[in-house]
């Protein structure tokens, strides 16, 4: 197992702290983020007009994509690693318009361009990783939603594939959410359905409302699962120790891959009196009527510095996916005033 310790950052570069709140990029950041378009939008144009625009995004989309992977090679060894937009290749599943991602042209250019941004990632040492939005939901109890979820997480493994991975557990990683009334017994069931990439590929965190760590160990022997510790102590209101007898079951799921951790906080416009050198203790909120809802959401940097100092244990056996909506710049930070 490699020693190199990443923190890595989720999908969107931003150049300064006013982007969070909604401020548009400049020209020169705007370069390194993917692009889309609505449904909506596509179904009432002509199918020549809406065929442009998807030709148009996927080089957009590949193009910023490839920048955005060639800019984290060039960062610090330890920061190499994103997680990258689901929104590459708007409407693949959507049943009007899945029809041109199978024509041979854009087939074609998706292998060739993809091909290219996997092998730079390969080169830098760069980790990938995608993580399929809310309405992938392959625990559910309605075979309706389990298939088009199915559809859904293919769908980011055809980008990986043609990245060049999938061909070995764990070489890029898949992240969904348990999800869904079915659960563990859900997403084991779900296993046989998916191409061999696929589960290569997929990964499983816990949950901070529904299915927990407990409920996602129960996966340890089919995949490889992911600790968010944010969610973890959202629902049970324990700052898990690195040398927890739970943390070995998860190492032991990887099989020998460094694993993944993700990590986010409570929002600071939240916790807006709070002493950022104590951690926020979850029994004391709850009785001051926080509402768990409200502390689940992600801040936009990571402002506690307790929680940091304990987050970044973790960084001991795990890489770390940062989740805050601060990017890249609270990616940073977090490694230069902990880590470096």
């Amino acid at each position: 197992m490699t020693t190199l310790k990443r923190i890595g950052f989720a999908c969107k570069w931003i150049d300064e702290p006013r982007q969070v709140d909604g401020i548009k990029p400049k020209d020169d950041c705007k370069k390194y983020n993917t692009g889309t378009t609505t449904i909506t939008w596509l179904n009432k144009q002509k199918r020549e007009v809406a065929e442009q625009k998807l030709w148009d995004l996927m080089v957009q989309n590949i193009q910023a994509t490839k920048l955005l992977v060639d800019r984290i090679g060039e960062q610090h060894e330890c920061l190499r690693m994103v997680r990258l937009s689901s929104d590459l290749l708007p409407a693949y599943t959507e049943p009007n318009w899945s029809y041109f991602w199978r024509r041979n042209d854009v087939i074609s250019y998706c292998e060739r361009n993809f091909s290219i941004i996997g092998n730079g990632a390969r080169r830098s040492n760069t980790r990938l990783s995608f993580h399929p939005g809310q309405f992938c939901v392959l625990a559910s109890d309605n075979s309706n939603v389990v298939q088009r979820s199915i559809e859904e997480f293919e769908y980011h493994v055809d980008m990986a594939r043609w990245l060049g991975y999938g061909r070995k557990f764990q070489d890029f990683k898949i992240n969904v959410h348990i999800a869904g009334r079915a659960g563990p017994e859900g997403i084991r069931r779900v296993l046989g359905c998916l191409s061999p990439e696929a589960r290569n590929t997929i990964t499983v965190e816990n949950e901070e409302m529904s299915w927990g760590l407990d409920s996602t160990l129960e996966l340890a022997k089919d995949l490889a699962l992911v600790l968010d510790i944010h969610h973890h102590w959202v629902k049970t209101g324990e700052y898990i120790a690195a040398t927890d007898d739970r943390i070995k079951k998860i190492i032991d799921s990887w099989r020998g891959v460094r694993p993944v951790i993700h990590y986010s906080v409570s929002r600071e416009d939240v916790l807006v009196n709070h002493d950022s050198r104590n951690r926020p203790i979850m029994e004391s909120l709850l009785a001051s009527n926080y509402k768990k809802a409200k502390l689940r959401a992600h801040s936009d940097f990571f402002w506690n510095h307790e929680v940091n100092e304990w987050a970044v244990t973790h960084n001991q056996w795990a890489d770390i996916m940062c989740e805050s909506k601060g990017k890249n710049l609270a990616s940073f930070a977090l490694f230069e005033q902990y880590c470096r």
